[in-house]
């Protein structure tokens, strides 16, 4: 046998090892694609899977497509939590329990002003725990975010907000397993994005691009703005899955990305410490602006770290599994949302990734 003929043989091995290894991080969800086809999933236009930082399933659904730029609400808000990070890691905040209103000082004299307010700090909108009546899911709420959309300054809207209050049904905050209560207020993380845009002296999509984004190659992002220009960091970005997925695997990989450290690690175990409960009776906690979800599988506790945002949009990071997933859904404002893009990705993705054998007993 001659060189060529040994050379050919070689590649083909090699060619033939790697189609296996391809064929072999692939996983099938079958079952899922079928319930999308049928509408028992509805609205869903992609999904994304990677464990060990290799992709192992990708597909768009209803008409969607790889450079389709996906509206994923509130999920920004885990990005704007990202981004305050990066701000402190720039010297524009001491740290997340600096006060918020010196850095609003030209709004003052501010309407409702308490004790709380004047010392609410960051850490408290960025866990959702702030001393402001504002409650997105209460649509009585004073600070309900669809009453900030009406308003010309949103800033001042939040910031003039009244004291919140138990009401006589409720649990007072000291008898809560954190101290303290959770109410989801979007005007409290817009405050914080345009607080960083006040630092910084940059709009907050272009100080995420310099300092986020672009360490990560991700460059198709669109942000909306206030009717004052103001770059809302409360929800409505809109990205590529393939982008989110970065985003995801930089937070597995406790702020490093290719080989680079764009986030500092102590930001985001900071991010991903369990602060206060939201649903108590799904046992669903919350750190800085990532909701903290649970999942019973092959007799483990799972822990999934997750952006969530109106639609069923989710980034999900499972430190367990060493691996990413994103949902990319366009069910905005159905009661079904959240529940069928929690369910592919604990009854169908979940189940499809390869697990770590249980310890052996000593």
């Amino acid at each position: 046998m001659n060189l060529k003929s040994k050379q050919r043989i070689f590649l083909a091995v090699l060619l033939g090892i790697s189609l296996l290894q391809s064929a072999a991080a692939e996983i099938q969800l079958t079952d899922m694609e079928s319930k999308i086809s049928a509408e028992e999933y509805k609205g869903i236009s992609s999904v994304r899977v990677q464990q060990e930082s290799q992709l192992r399933y990708e597909k768009y659904f209803n008409q969607s497509n790889a450079n389709q730029l996906n509206d994923i609400r509130s999920a920004s808000k885990s990005i704007t939590a990202i981004l305050f990070g990066q701000a402190m890691a720039q010297g524009l905040f001491e740290s997340a329990k600096q006060s918020v209103l010196p850095v609003f000082d030209d709004k003052l004299p501010i309407q409702n002003a308490f004790d709380a307010k004047s010392t609410m700090s960051f850490e408290d909108l960025l866990m959702m725990s702030s001393p402001l009546e504002c409650n997105d899911m209460e649509h009585f709420s004073a600070g309900n975010e669809e009453r900030m959309y009406l308003r010309k300054d949103w800033e001042q809207f939040v910031l003039d907000l009244p004291e919140r209050g138990t009401p006589p049904w409720g649990t007072p905050d000291h008898e809560l397993p954190f101290g303290r209560s959770f109410a989801y207020c979007t005007g409290g993380v817009f405050l914080v994005g345009a607080a960083i845009e006040r630092r910084s002296k940059l709009p907050l999509d272009q100080f995420a691009q310099k300092h986020l984004l672009d360490p990560l190659g991700i460059t198709q992002v669109t942000w909306p703005r206030s009717p004052l220009g103001i770059v809302q960091g409360g929800g409505g970005a809109r990205f590529r899955s393939q982008d989110l997925i970065k985003l995801g695997q930089m937070m597995l990989n406790r702020g490093q990305f290719a080989g680079q450290q764009v986030v500092p690690a102590d930001w985001v175990d900071a991010m991903l410490t369990r602060r206060v409960t939201a649903m108590a009776d799904r046992n669903i906690d919350y750190g800085y602006l990532w909701w903290i979800y649970e999942f019973e599988k092959q007799d483990q506790t799972i822990v999934a770290y997750a952006a969530a945002g109106n639609g069923g949009n989710y980034l999900f990071v499972v430190p367990r599994l060493n691996a990413v997933v994103v949902i990319t859904a366009t069910a905005y404002n159905t009661p079904y949302m959240h529940k069928q893009s929690q369910a592919i990705f604990s009854e169908h993705v979940l189940p499809a990734l390869t697990w770590p054998k249980p310890a052996s007993p000593q």
